[in-house]
């Protein structure tokens, strides 16, 4: 799971988390006085604090998934440091953001190495436990070459990462002082128990009256975006429905285009299969379309995402251009092994495009 919210708390205002394995957050705080600013230094005034789980990630590459009882040699392995909170915050530093980290290691080896990964991308650590009496969770990752793997008080943005794998008891706290939800393609059903994403995504916002928008990420199929106007209720308009709205936007993304794009509503009351109405806008982004000869691991894709939309949030980029933003650092990542390996950098000039 993920957290973060947006806002300007005070200065003696402190944050803190108590990071397990079923949950990760991130908290955006702000470090001078309101005011408005450029994408520029909006980021460098902000501190994105992420709070969830560190591991080490042994990375093995087969030629095809072993069956039961197989025996199979592996065509490499590699070693590199894991887990949501860790990944996504070392996207989030790549892309030029001032990241911490509040987790929890084993005084080991594996935690050395799983801290000292974090430190060379510039996340500050000084938040984590060092455990004397611990050890440093670990994961195999088998890469199959065929199909590839796949604070409310003081006002601080939180941001949630929310897993289809999570009860509503692990998930209901977080997701009532979420201020951006982003989500996998199973968790709005399994939530909700309504089949169809954009009359899911409505019933969350609906739900979750906090929340100023819900992301749902749809690989290679892109994501789609419920944004709620923060311009008032404006109730005496008539309601759309919002399956309708969807429709109509799938029928004006082109389908020819490489990189990812951004299609957008317009601002208006939308219906949807529960009850209630909403005034926002939907949102549709598309994905890169990936060569099957660059297509390599697709671990961490989630991940690398959040970290892009961290740096959208932070930078107050508008979301027509920040759903094709994180796609794109999504589908770079998808060029190497691994969660981290394929992160790309700032300067990295296959994001000109979105940061000029």
């Amino acid at each position: 799971m993920t957290l973060v919210r947006f806002s300007q708390p005070p200065a003696s205002a402190l944050c803190s988390a108590a990071p397990g394995p079923g949950c990760r957050g991130f908290f955006l705080r702000a470090a001078g006085p309101a005011r408005r600013l450029t994408a520029a230094l909006a980021a460098n005034d902000r501190v994105v604090l992420g709070c969830g789980l560190l591991t080490l990630d042994y990375l093995a590459t087969v030629d095809a998934y072993p069956r039961p009882d197989d025996k199979i040699r592996t065509g490499g392995l590699q070693i590199s440091g894991g887990g949501n909170a860790g990944n996504a915050l070392t996207g989030a530093a790549r892309l030029g953001l001032n990241t911490r980290l509040i987790s929890k290691v084993g005084n080991d080896e594996f935690g050395e190495t799983v801290l000292q990964e974090l430190k060379e991308v510039g996340i500050d650590i000084s938040h984590v436990i060092i455990s004397d009496g611990g050890n440093t969770t670990f994961s195999y990752v088998i890469i199959d070459k065929q199909t590839t793997v796949q604070a409310d008080q003081v006002k601080i943005p939180i941001l949630v990462d929310a897993e289809p794998e999570r009860t509503k008891a692990e998930l209901e706290g977080m997701l009532s002082v979420a201020s951006y939800i982003v989500c996998s393609a199973k968790f709005p059903e399994k939530w909700t128990s309504i089949p169809s994403i954009p009359s899911a995504l409505l019933e969350i916002l609906l739900q979750y009256p906090r929340a100023k928008f819900v992301i749902i990420t749809l690989g290679e199929n892109g994501c789609m975006m419920l944004e709620r106007s923060q311009q008032g209720d404006q109730s005496g308009i008539d309601a759309a429905d919002i399956e309708n709205v969807a429709e109509s936007l799938k029928l004006e993304v082109h389908k020819d285009d490489i990189l990812p794009t951004c299609v957008s509503s317009k601002f208006m009351r939308l219906s949807g299969r529960g009850f209630g109405t909403l005034f926002g806008r939907l949102l549709i982004g598309t994905a890169e379309n990936i060569p099957a000869s660059e297509l390599v691991d697709t671990t961490g894709c989630g991940d690398a995402f959040i970290g892009a939309v961290l740096h959208g949030v932070s930078t107050e980029m508008p979301p027509e251009k920040m759903l094709p933003f994180a796609c794109q650092v999504a589908a770079i990542k998808c060029r190497a092994v691994g969660a981290r390996a394929g992160l790309p950098w700032q300067s990295d000039p296959r994001l000109a495009k979105f940061l000029g």
